[in-house]
């Protein structure tokens, strides 16, 4: 299979998309408010948000495979 992205960014992306980014919106959200850390809705929102997109990416990037 031949993908638009390569394989080295398809291991970045997984690891961040699955792994760091929901990581850090827990993580977040649990110092916040301990430490009154500014805007933690919004930040972790932003976080998951973005950990989306990186699925997004990491799925059209399987849709439109090619077989070589």
């Amino acid at each position: 299979m031949q993908y638009w992205l390569p394989s080295w960014l398809y291991d970045v992306l997984k690891w961040t998309g699955l792994v760091f980014c929901p990581a850090v919106a827990v993580f977040y959200a649990t110092i916040a408010p301990a430490w009154g850390l500014p805007y933690p809705d919004q930040i972790v929102l932003t976080i998951n948000a973005a950990g989306v997109l990186i699925g997004v990416l990491i799925g059209a990037s399987q849709i439109t495979a090619k077989e070589v």
